[in-house]
C-alpha cells in the first residue's frame, strides 16, 4: 500500500512524520501485544493534496494575514477558525484523491461504524499536552460520510483552539499537515482511562471507568467511578463512587446521553478482576512507549480493547492562564442547557434584585458614604466573577449552533447562520425603540409626556450615564438630532426568508433528531440575546457605584481623577488628601495608511464623518450619517446605532456587541481594526466595506486653529 494510506500496524517510528502520533502509538500497541480496533491511517499527503490541488492553503494564509496573530483577540481566532472550517466543509476532494482513499478504507470497514481521529505531527507526544486540541468523531458509517469527516478533522489543525497553542505546535501554513486515523468503532458497554502514574501522587496509578461509551466520560457529561492504586502492586487504595444514572450509548445521531436502567447502575462498571486486568495493559503500554500512559479502553463483552495511548504529561508552570481559560468554554450541550437555566432563573433575577436596593446617597455621613462605596463595589466585583465565570461560557451556545448549522447547510457564508438567531429581542433594541417613540414625538410636534418617556430612560437604560455630567442635556440633544431625520428602523427581519432557512436546517437531520435540533436553535438564539442583554445588567450595578463614587469625589472637591480606594481613604479620614491617578504616557501622533484591514462583521458599505468615541460624554455630540470609530462597542453605547452610517472597532469578533447590533440594524460594520481609535480623527471622511473588512480614509480632516 502507498505512503497514502497504511494499517495501523504497518507505521513504524520513521513514518510519524508523515503518520502522526496516534497512528505511530496504534502500531506500536499492535505489535507490543495489546488488543487495538482495526485502523487504516493517512497520511500527511492526502492533506497536503487536498488544499494545494483545491487552492485552499493561499485562503487560509488570507485568512490569518489580515492582523497579527499576536493581537487578535479570542473571538477574532473564532472567526477566522470558523471561516477556515466552512473553506474545508464547502470543497469538495478532488476526485482522484478521493478514489486512493476510498479503495484503502472502504475494504477494510465497509459499513461498519468507525471512529475518525486526528493524528498531527507532534500530537500526543511526550512533551506536548495538547489532548482534545483536534477533532474525532464517533459512530460514522459509510464512505460518503467517513470523507466528510476526513475533512472536517483536517480543519480543525485551523480550530481556535489549535491556533492558541500555534507556538509550541509549530503550526505555520506553508508547513503545517494532518494526518488522519480511521479506525472501527467499538461498541463498549464499560469504557474509561487509566492513568499509569497519578499526576498529584507518583507513586499510585488511577483507574476512572463510566458504563457505556467513553464520550459521556471525555466531555464531562457522566461522572466516572475512581479506583485509586498502589502503581507497584496494583493493590486498590481507594474508592469514589458516583450517582450512576446517565450513559452515553451510540444512536442515530452519533453518541448519545442516555439514562441509565437503575440495575445497571447500582454496580460499579468495573469488578476487581477486569480493575486488575486495566491495570496490566496500562503497565504494558508503559512497557512499550518506555514512559507512563494514558490509557483509553472499552470492554465489548468480556473483550478488552486499548483505543489509544499517549504520554501523561501535565502543562507547564508558565503556560498561558488566559488561553487555558478559553479552551474552558468550549461547553456540551447539557452544560450549556443547564447553564441557561441557571443564568434565567437565578443570575438574571439577582442582578435585577442588585440594582434595586440603591439607597438615597445625599443623607449619608462621609464614613457611610465610604462604606456604601465599598458595599456597592463588593456587590459589583460578585456579579463581575459571575459574569466571567458563567454569562461568557454561555456564550459559547452560538459557537456549538454555528458548528452544526455549517456542518449540515454547507453554507457559503460561514455566517448564515446569525440570520436564524436575531429576534429583535435584546435589551438595547428595546432601549433604542423608546428613544425613537421620543424622537417620533418631537417630529411630529407632539411632546406630551416627553419628560415622563425620558425619566423612564434615565432610570432603565442610561446606566453608567448617569454620572457623566449633563447626561441629560446631553441625551436631549441626540434625541433631537434623532427627530431631524426620518425614523431610522431596524433592518426588515425577512421573516419567510428566515423561516425557509429554519425548515432546511431542520430538514437536514433525521425525523428522531428534529427535536435535539430545535432545542439547539431555540439554546443558540438565548445565548445570542444574552450576549448582549448579560452586560446591560451588569452595566447597570456598575452605574450604581458609579454614582457613589461621583458623590464621593463631589463632597471631596476634588478636581482630578482618582481611585475608587482613595476616595473612600479620604472620606473615612478627613486629613487625608487623596493621591492623583497618574497620566498616560504621551504618544505621538500616528500616521495611519489609507486603508485599514480588520474583519469583515455587517455586510454592506457606509461612508461618513468618523465620530472618534474615547469617553462615555463623546456619544451625546454624535450626529446622523456619522462613522462610529471606537476601541469597542460596549452596549451602554448602542442607542447611538441608529445614527450611525458605519462602525469601526478595534476590538474584532463577529459577537461582540457593536457587531451584533449593527447587523440587527444592517449597518456596514468592521471589528478588530488595530488601533483604529489612535489612527483615525473625528472628521476624517471613511468608506467602510463590511464584505471585505476594509475601512478607506478619503479624507484627513484638517483641524483648524
Amino acid at each position: 500500500m502507498n505512503e497514502l494510506a497504511m494499517p495501523a500496524d504497518l507505521v513504524r517510528d520513521e513514518g510519524s512524520v508523515h503518520f502522526g502520533g496516534k497512528a505511530l502509538a496504534l502500531g506500536r500497541m499492535i505489535n507490543g501485544g495489546l488488543k487495538v480496533p482495526p485502523a487504516i491511517c493517512l497520511s500527511t499527503q492526502a492533506y497536503d493534496l487536498f488544499v494545494d490541488s483545491a487552492g485552499l492553503r493561499g485562503r487560509i494564509m488570507l485568512e490569518l494575514g489580515r492582523k497579527r496573530f499576536e493581537d487578535m483577540r479570542w473571538e477574532e481566532i473564532w472567526d477566522a477558525s470558523l471561516r477556515i472550517r466552512a473553506l474545508f466543509n464547502g470543497t469538495p476532494i478532488p476526485s482522484h484523491l478521493k478514489t486512493a482513499m476510498t479503495n484503502a478504507i472502504k475494504p477494510v470497514f465497509q459499513e461498519r461504524p468507525v471512529v475518525v481521529r486526528s493524528s498531527a505531527v507532534g500530537e500526543d507526544a511526550s512533551n506536548s499536552s495538547f489532548a482534545g486540541i483536534h477533532e474525532s468523531y464517533v459512530n460514522v458509517r459509510g464512505t460518503e460520510a467517513i470523507m466528510d469527516h476526513i475533512k472536517l478533522v483536517w480543519a480543525s489543525l485551523w480550530s481556535d483552539a489549535a491556533m492558541l497553542y500555534r507556538k509550541e505546535l509549530g503550526l505555520t501554513v506553508e508547513e503545517s499537515a494532518m494526518a488522519v486515523v480511521v479506525q472501527e468503532m467499538i461498541p463498549g458497554q464499560r469504557s474509561g482511562v487509566a492513568f499509569g502514574i497519578n499526576p498529584n501522587e507518583s507513586t499510585q496509578a488511577v483507574i476512572e471507568a463510566v458504563h457505556g461509551l467513553n464520550q459521556g466520560l471525555v466531555d464531562g457529561s457522566v461522572e466516572p467511578d475512581r479506583w485509586i492504586l498502589d502503581r507497584a502492586t496494583g493493590s486498590l487504595l481507594s474508592h469514589h463512587e458516583p450517582i450512576r444514572d446517565k450513559a452515553a450509548v451510540l444512536s442515530s445521531e452519533g453518541v448519545s446521553l442516555e439514562p441509565l436502567a437503575s440495575e445497571i447502575g447500582q454496580n460499579p462498571p468495573l469488578s476487581s478482576q477486569e480493575i486488575s486486568q486495566v491495570f496490566s495493559i496500562v503497565r504494558l503500554a508503559e512497557d512499550i512507549f518506555g514512559s507512563p500512559q494514558d490509557v483509553e479502553w472499552t470492554y465489548e463483552g468480556r473483550e478488552l480493547y486499548v483505543l489509544q495511548s499517549r504520554p501523561i504529561t501535565t502543562p507547564p508552570k508558565d503556560d498561558d492562564s488566559s488561553r487555558l481559560w478559553y479552551l474552558s468554554l468550549r461547553r456540551p450541550f447539557e452544560n450549556l442547557q443547564a447553564l441557561r437555566r441557571k443564568i434565567e432563573q437565578e443570575h438574571i433575577p439577582g442582578m435585577i434584585k442588585a440594582t434595586g436596593m440603591e439607597k438615597e446617597l445625599s443623607g449619608l455621613s462621609n464614613a457611610n458614604l465610604a462604606g456604601e462605596i465599598e458595599f456597592r463595589a463588593g456587590v459589583y466585583q460578585k456579579w463581575h466573577d459571575i459574569y466571567w465565570e458563567e454569562f461568557i461560557p454561555f456564550a459559547h451556545g452560538v459557537r456549538l449552533f454555528a458548528q452544526v448549522y455549517n456542518d449540515v447547510m454547507k453554507p457559503k457564508d460561514p455566517f448564515e447562520f446569525m440570520d436564524l438567531l436575531a429576534r429583535g429581542n435584546m435589551m438595547s433594541l428595546q432601549r433604542n425603540r423608546l428613544l425613537e417613540e421620543m424622537a417620533k414625538r418631537l417630529r411630529s410636534g407632539r411632546d406630551d409626556a416627553l419628560q415622563g418617556l425620558l425619566d423612564e430612560f434615565m432610570d432603565k437604560y442610561a446606566g453608567n450615564y448617569k454620572s457623566v455630567p449633563s447626561a441629560r442635556e446631553g441625551l436631549i440633544d441626540l434625541i433631537q438630532e434623532m427627530a431631524k431625520n426620518p425614523s431610522p428602523q431596524k433592518k426588515d427581519m425577512d421573516t419567510s426568508s428566515s423561516a425557509i432557512r429554519e425548515e432546511a436546517f431542520l430538514s437536514g437531520f433525521p425525523k428522531e433528531q428534529r427535536a435535539k435540533a430545535v432545542e439547539l436553535l431555540d439554546l443558540a438564539r438565548a445565548s445570542y440575546r444574552l450576549r448582549d442583554d448579560d452586560n446591560i445588567y451588569l452595566g447597570q450595578i456598575e452605574a450604581l457605584v458609579s454614582r457613589a463614587e461621583l458623590e464621593g469625589s463631589r463632597r471631596l472637591g476634588l478636581k482630578y481623577k482618582t481611585s475608587l480606594k482613595e476616595i473612600v481613604k479620604a472620606l473615612k479620614d478627613p486629613g487625608y488628601i487623596p493621591k492623583k491617578e497618574k497620566d498616560g504616557d504621551s504618544k505621538p501622533a500616528k500616521v495611519a495608511p489609507r486603508q485599514l484591514v480588520g474583519q469583515p462583521a455587517g455586510m454592506g458599505i457606509g461612508s461618513g464623518a468618523a465620530r472618534v468615541v474615547k469617553d462615555p460624554a463623546d456619544l451625546f455630540s454624535f450626529k446622523t450619517g456619522e462613522v462610529l470609530v471606537c476601541d469597542a462597542v460596549d452596549p451602554n453605547m448602542t442607542f447611538v446605532v441608529p445614527l450611525c452610517s458605519a462602525i469601526v472597532e478595534r476590538r474584532g469578533g463577529m459577537l461582540i456587541h457593536g457587531a451584533i447590533i449593527a447587523r440587527e440594524y444592517g449597518i456596514p460594520c468592521v471589528t478588530g481594526v488595530p488601533e483604529a481609535v489612535e489612527l483615525i480623527e473625528t472628521g476624517d471622511i471613511l468608506t467602510v466595506d463590511g464584505y471585505q473588512g476594509i475601512v478607506t480614509i478619503e479624507k484627513r480632516y484638517l483641524q483648524k486653529n
